[in-house]
């Protein structure tokens, strides 16, 4: 509890939007790997992580990662983003996995500092102060499905597959896997998926609990990203500060025993009390109104 207390009292910090919000167009972005883009309009608060590396099918090389890596950092601090949505650029392909091509050329001392940046890049969205949704709209392997692990909510197409297929290649799953699964699956069932490197569909993966939500592919190969946009809409009308406190308490709270975790909720609800919007929730209900919320 005591490692996990600090990390909720930071959940607050540094209100404040950022200057710039450096949300470029995927026009603007140009070849960058990783794009971001701010949603307009009545999707305004929703910001998107475009995954562009169509040569590669998303693989994680070291571009992709420093580029993921500063775009998580610029938007943390930005209280614009309610909901930060990862989608793909690359139609049939969520992300492919660990650039193995790359890999092959590093020495043992050099994969390990790679896959140790690699968890770490995991853990930043994993800790992501908004909600995250994954929107899997094709191939989600290895490194690749850990990064949807990584996301709060996952969205798949049908006929999407994902397996985390290590074991397939010689190795086993280093960017958290071994911890997140078991925590969404239960233990018995991971260790089958891991044991074997089973691929499975969307439906599969929806009846197992591994996805929120599958639907049927459309033409244009983009269904999981509808559905993930609809789902983002479906929070962005709720009081930021007080989904962000929630999101804080159940993560940090799974870390620890039950009490543990009771008190940091306390702490959590205790820092939702003097906000303007839980003042206007309140007003909202006795005036019979929808809520205005402006997540202060």
């Amino acid at each position: 509890m005591q490692r996990a207390l600090p990390r909720v009292l930071r959940i607050l910090r540094a209100r404040r939007p950022l200057g710039a919000r450096h949300c470029a167009s995927d026009a603007a972005a140009g070849g960058r790997e990783i794009q971001v883009r701010a949603l307009a309009g009545p999707d305004r608060g929703i910001t998107e992580i475009l995954m562009n590396r169509p040569h590669a099918r998303n693989a994680l090389g070291h571009v992709f990662i420093k580029e993921l890596f500063e775009a998580l950092a610029r938007l943390r601090e930005d209280q614009h983003v309610r909901v930060l949505l990862f989608r793909s650029g690359v139609k049939g392909v969520f992300c492919a996995g660990a650039d193995l091509k790359e890999r092959e050329q590093m020495s043992p001392v050099e994969v390990g500092v790679f896959v140790q940046r690699l968890r770490g890049l995991m853990n930043e969205i994993a800790a992501f102060p908004a909600p995250t949704i994954a929107a899997m709209d094709g191939f989600a392997l290895g490194g690749g499905l850990e990064l949807a692990l990584a996301c709060d909510l996952r969205v798949a197409a049908s006929s999407a597959v994902m397996g985390l297929i290590e074991t397939t290649r010689g190795l086993l799953p280093g960017a958290g896997g071994t911890q997140r699964l078991p925590r969404c699956l239960g233990v018995a069932l991971a260790k089958e998926l891991i044991f074997t490197g089973r691929r499975l569909n969307g439906e599969q993966a929806h009846q197992l609990g591994l996805v929120n939500h599958a639907v049927a592919q459309n033409e244009e190969g983009d269904a999981a990203y509808h559905r993930a946009r609809a789902l983002a809409q479906e929070i962005l009308p709720q009081a930021p500060i007080a989904v962000r406190l929630g999101k804080a308490a159940i993560d940090r709270g799974m870390e620890v025993d039950i009490a543990s975790g009771m008190a940091i909720e306390g702490m959590c609800y205790a820092q939702n009390i003097p906000t303007q919007d839980r003042l206007e929730g309140m007003a909202a209900f006795r005036e019979k109104r929808a809520p205005k919320f402006v997540g202060k």
